[in-house]
């Protein structure tokens, strides 16, 4: 017994000083003493990770995230097709009994799921072809995001103990995620529910276990039910754009009091927190941003991404088409790049030198405006960046 428990203690050791990166071995065994500290078997483990291995696609694909650095027009048109509409009008139509549950135990419009749901997989006909397994593996063992995924890797180990995965056999999207809204296996093993009754969670198989799920992980995320989460507006012209942003709120009448109005329908409850979103500036789109808002980003990390999807739930509820507006043109990637230098060289921290205009270097770029005199609007354009 003594012999095992030093085993185990130098095992343990070796997790905790192998966080990430170093041989590949070596880094399997400290997960695998990491996930028997927290109980699970050791036949189990080692079932799990017969035949893993590292891929280098699950890397290049980690690296490759182009696609966010388009702007919002961009992107949300890109994303968003007539045929994604007309689909989602089918699938709501098709699974309205799995909608109504939904809209009844959590308060959260169909319109929201079916955007994921278009997103992630178009209606669960795109799901992923790389091995998740091995797709956790790798990201864990890399030192970019460790503290993220490997978590997800043991519980990874608990969702095959449970019979939800086969490690050989499942796959999914590069980063881990599994099913047609792309959750990943922590999610799973935590908010997976059976839609179907079957008494069986199939996040791949089954759409109302997909729904369901996504409800349940939206609920857990802290979605306010019944409530708002994105609408379109009429901003005037005086308004002071130093107080827009997510990082700026104010109550539903107080925007009113400043000549904010909804473009159509009416505007939430008047003490409502929100804010005022300008994807592209005070010349683009305009946005009032609910509390439900800020859940998306629990959901994808992404400005652009959660914006367009927040956007397209509103399509899917029967709001117009945006006003897409005049905006100043977007900078390319390589401007961007050396916008987020010149605001981490003046004391900002924008998240990195990835040329993606997210939350953290919109509010440099709004700090900048406002100390150069500039419309305060949080978009940057090649002025701002010839003045930095």
């Amino acid at each position: 017994m003594r012999a095992i428990a030093l085993a185990l203690s130098l095992a343990a050791s070796t997790a905790t000083a192998q966080t990430c990166g170093g041989p590949v071995g070596a880094f399997i065994q400290g997960v695998k003493a990491e996930a028997m500290a927290g109980g699970l078997p050791a036949t189990t483990i080692d079932a799990f990770f017969q035949g893993a291995q590292i891929e280098q696609s699950v890397i290049n694909a980690d690296r490759s995230q182009g696609v966010f650095q388009r702007d919002f027009i961009s992107f949300s048109r890109a994303l968003i097709s007539q045929n994604r509409i007309d689909n989602g009008r089918v699938y709501a139509q098709r699974l309205d009994s799995t909608f109504d549950t939904i809209e009844a135990r959590f308060g959260i419009p169909r319109g929201v799921l079916l955007a994921f749901w278009a997103f992630e997989t178009d209606y669960g006909q795109v799901q992923g072809s790389f091995n998740t397994r091995n797709a956790l593996l790798t990201l864990a063992h890399d030192c970019r995001r460790p503290e993220l995924f490997r978590p997800q890797l043991i519980a990874a180990i608990e969702l095959f103990r449970r019979g939800g995965m086969n490690p050989a056999t499942t796959t999914g999207a590069w980063a881990g995620e599994i099913g047609q809204l792309q959750k990943l296996p922590r999610e799973i093993v935590r908010q997976g529910m059976d839609g179907d009754g079957d008494g069986v969670v199939d996040l791949k198989g089954s759409s109302p276990d997909a729904l369901m799920t996504g409800a349940n992980v939206l609920s857990s995320l802290g979605w306010r039910a019944n409530e708002p989460w994105l609408q379109e507006i009429v901003v005037p012209e005086n308004l002071d754009w130093a107080q827009t942003g997510l990082n700026h709120k104010a109550s539903v009448a107080d925007w009113v009091n400043r000549g904010v109005r909804p473009r159509e329908g009416s505007l939430g409850p008047s003490n409502l927190p929100a804010s005022i979103l300008l994807p592209m500036g005070r010349n683009g789109p305009a946005f009032l941003a609910y509390p439900n808002f800020e859940v998306y980003f629990d959901w994808n990390k992404s400005f652009v991404y959660v914006t367009t999807a927040a956007y397209f739930a509103t399509r899917l509820s029967g709001a117009s088409v945006y006003d897409a507006g005049n905006p100043s043109a977007a900078l390319s990637g390589a401007q961007m790049q050396q916008l987020q230098q010149k605001l981490t060289a003046r004391g900002h921290d924008v998240g990195g030198i990835d040329g993606i205009l997210g939350a953290m270097t919109r509010a440099a770029v709004q700090a900048e405006q406002a100390r150069l005199g500039l419309p305060a609007d949080a978009w940057p354009t090649l002025d701002l960046l010839n003045r930095l």
